[in-house]
């Protein structure tokens, strides 16, 4: 028996046809979408200021190109790429996208952000105890002061009027009590970058940042979001530097080499070690070139010790002039007597050391050695004025010129009247001498007491049992004894 179908049956066989036709042609097709889903679809193509994404269902999605761009402005995506995104409009002929939640939703639409950590937009309409009103979806939201940036914030008002991304981090009450939060958003987009980067950082890598604090023992540098090295001042220059604010400024762009990677104490985070001064050569690899003992150059003081003073001669080009180094014509029990921090000194080289990077400096020797012509100067039996330098149990130290100092033994004062005037003197007065003996070798001067307007006092030393006086005490001697004879 043959069976005969009706014209209802072949009609619903076409429509069937039909959808399966449809369905092969564009399969997986929705049929509706509402305002608030999240779609998962490939960009098909990118236009001047617009993105269009297969939504899966008739009509494809538009999405602003701005809101895919990254930090950089630029847009790493490209055709066939994938994204999730969520409704945010619909018209009759498009379909509007966007990364974030906005404008008018219901509760449901609350729940799914919150559910899925999915941000929302937010008008920050005015400052409030603790925080700022959050307009989210035509309702009001709360966000504490240290959830609306990861950085610590002065003044909360510079945030009114702005329209910012946020997570839902409390829904309750059926949408009467919202908490929201910027900070929970932006640190999760810092890890992103910083993972990022850190897939690309290595030793020696040469990069540019931003200083963002500076402190005594260094500066602190971004070199991404969310990634800080640190320039210890050692390695700010190679001259030393004081202050590092004395060398930079906060917000300044500087270029650093990585110089060490070790991980950091919080989970996730490295220490960066890094160096301004490595980028330029290092002076000591050419200090020989330029630098030869006997040459005199200025230099600059930058630090006094108990034992010498540092100079700096060139930039990161540094030597020490001891103490005995410092003065022909002064004892120096402290350096900061003769020089200080910051002064610029005359020295002369007396050692280049390459191995150890030392200079050996000398600040008298830059000056002149006031006993080269003391030969000259003076000869035994010479009388002149001097000053008083100091007094000691032994004897008196006379200052004859600067650098030029000799002895008065006390022995060659005994017991005279001469010997009580000079203990009434105070160091700095003038005192009558005679040159009895020099030793240039061991830079040491003899003297005796004089005084030319009274030749008398000579006979207090005619008793003299100290040390002959050679040719000079004998004419001495004989002048008196004719005196007496005359007399």
């Amino acid at each position: 028996m043959t069976e005969h179908r009706n014209d209802d049956d072949n009609r619903e066989e076409k429509e069937e046809s039909f959808a399966a036709l449809l369905d092969a042609y564009s399969p997986g097709l929705e049929a509706e979408i509402n305002i608030g889903d999240k779609i998962r679809g490939k960009i098909i193509s990118i236009g001047k200021d617009s993105v269009f994404v297969d939504t899966g269902s008739k009509m494809d999605g538009v999405v602003d190109k701005a809101e895919l761009l990254d930090k950089d402005k630029k847009l790493e995506l490209e055709e066939g790429d994938m994204l999730e995104l969520y409704v945010v409009a619909l018209a009759d002929d498009e379909i509007r996208l966007s990364k974030a939640v906005s404008g008018v939703g219901g509760l449901q639409m609350l729940k799914e952000a919150y559910d899925k950590a999915v941000p929302v937009e937010g008008k920050i309409s005015e400052t409030c105890k603790g925080g700022l009103r959050v307009e989210i979806l035509q309702r009001k939201a709360f966000c504490p002061i240290s959830q609306v940036d990861i950085n610590y914030v002065e003044d909360p008002s510079e945030f009114v009027g702005k329209t910012l991304n946020f997570l839902i981090t409390t829904l309750e009450e059926r949408g009467k009590n919202i908490v929201v939060s910027r900070r929970a958003l932006l640190a999760q987009e810092q890890e992103k970058s910083r993972k990022a980067f850190y897939e690309t950082l290595s030793v020696d890598s040469v990069l540019d940042g931003q200083v963002t604090r500076t402190m005594p023992y260094g500066i602190f540098v971004q070199l991404a979001d969310g990634v800080e090295g640190m320039v210890h001042i050692s390695e700010l220059d190679w001259s030393k530097v004081a202050k590092p604010e004395e060398l930079v400024h906060v917000g300044e762009a500087v270029r650093v080499k990585v110089i060490g990677i070790e991980p950091d104490k919080r989970p996730g985070m490295l220490k960066i070690g890094l160096s301004m001064k490595r980028l330029t050569e290092d002076p000591w690899d050419s200090a020989d070139q330029h630098f030869h003992a006997g040459n005199k150059i200025i230099g600059k003081v930058t630090r006094c010790a108990n034992f010498g003073a540092f100079v700096e001669v060139a930039p990161g080009i540094e030597g020490l002039v001891h103490i005995s180094e410092m003065s022909y014509t002064k004892r120096i029990i402290n350096p900061e007597d003769i020089v200080s921090a910051g002064e610029t000194v005359s020295v002369l080289i007396k050692e280049v050391d390459m191995e150890k990077r030392r200079l050996s400096l000398s600040i008298r020797d830059a000056e002149g050695d006031p006993w080269v012509d003391v030969a000259e100067k003076y000869t035994i039996g010479q009388s002149l004025e001097a000053v008083l330098e100091k007094k000691e149990k032994f004897g008196y130290f006379i200052n004859l010129e600067p650098g030029i100092t000799g002895l008065l033994p006390k022995s060659k004062l005994g017991k005279s009247q001469r010997s009580s005037e000079l203990e009434k003197l105070k160091e700095g007065d003038s005192i009558p001498v005679i040159i009895e003996a020099i030793n240039i070798g061991d830079r040491k001067i003899s003297l005796m007491p004089g005084n030319t307007e009274d030749e008398q006092n000579w006979q207090k030393f005619s008793g003299d049992t100290g040390p002959s006086m050679g040719s000079l005490g004998e004419k001495l001697q004989q002048a008196m004894s004719q005196k007496k004879t005359d007399d």
